[in-house]
């Protein structure tokens, strides 16, 4: 069957984004639904220094996951103890962020940019998040976006050689076009339970390649983003939403999957490809902030 490729507005795919639970029968070459911003690559951004020697500081962000992350959960979900942030730690984590706002990102080189950028977006949305506190949802933040799907992605926060960023310019017009690589999707963190988890440690241009892996690994063998009911398959709305990431095809999901899959996980995923794909899929997420 020829695959067709089907494309949608951003409003629409805002309005969309909204709709957290979709199930799709018999989609073995059928293109899936994106509900989330494309890829669409802002080119004042490529610029970069392959020469560079210079390694951004980011131990205050940290020194700020050192005390407020929780990891170990049962549940295998990282949480941030919003609620028990001091005014003075608070402020250390204004200042980080000031600080990466005056780095001469372009003159980095392009590892030094990755973990610049994950980290800027991470700090960002924490910070979001201290700003509006008490909120049951990120979704909660009603600073951006149209009068009938409000939210914080398209807000202005940051400021970076002179131009006004959101999180959607960080993670949809910079990271995503320039490096297209999909496990970035287990690295950026938008302060859910549904969201692949915040990492305790800052990225470095050294050590992102590994943390990606991890975090794939993490994610993928973890309920919320993949596993079986039955014959059922049931994956997190991020395959869904950046389903242009795994080029709209299941068998590249799949693909994807078994990478890092592992036990009765990895053996379903093998009898669903070996079946052509045609199971059922359920794609869900739960966009309850991430605290204890």
């Amino acid at each position: 069957m020829k695959r067709e490729h089907f494309t949608v507005s951003s409003s629409i795919k805002r309005l969309l984004s909204g709709l957290c639970t979709v199930i799709v029968l018999g989609i073995g070459a059928v293109p899936l639904l994106t509900a989330a911003p494309q890829a669409e690559l802002w080119p004042r951004w490529e610029a970069h220094d392959s020469a560079s020697s210079t390694v951004v500081d980011h131990s205050e962000w940290g020194l700020f996951l050192d005390r407020y992350l929780v990891t170990g959960t049962s549940s295998g979900v990282n949480l941030v103890r919003y609620a028990d942030v001091s005014a003075g730690d608070r402020r250390v984590l204004q200042n980080y962020i000031e600080r990466l706002s005056s780095v001469a990102v372009s003159e980095l080189d392009r590892d030094e940019q990755m973990a610049y950028w994950l980290n800027l977006y991470n700090a960002l949305t924490i910070e979001l998040v201290l700003e509006h506190y008490p909120v049951d949802s990120i979704r909660d933040i009603n600073i951006s976006g149209p009068v009938f799907n409000r939210h914080p992605w398209d807000a202005s926060l940051v400021r970076v050689e002179g131009e006004d960023l959101s999180l959607n310019d960080i993670e949809h017009r910079i990271i995503r076009p320039i490096w297209q690589d999909p496990r970035i999707h287990y690295a950026v963190n938008c302060a859910s339970i549904g969201c692949p988890n915040l990492h305790p440690e800052p990225f470095t241009g050294e050590n992102y390649r590994r943390i990606f892996d991890n975090a794939a690994r993490d994610y993928i063998n973890n309920p919320r983003g993949a596993r079986f009911e039955g014959t059922r398959l049931h994956l997190s709305e991020i395959f869904n939403w950046y389903s242009e990431d795994w080029d709209d095809s299941m068998e590249v999901i799949v693909d994807h999957l078994l990478e890092y899959a592992e036990g009765d996980l990895a053996r379903n995923l093998r009898s669903f490809a070996e079946g052509g794909y045609r199971g059922r899929v359920r794609y869900a997420y739960d966009w309850s902030l991430n605290e204890p």
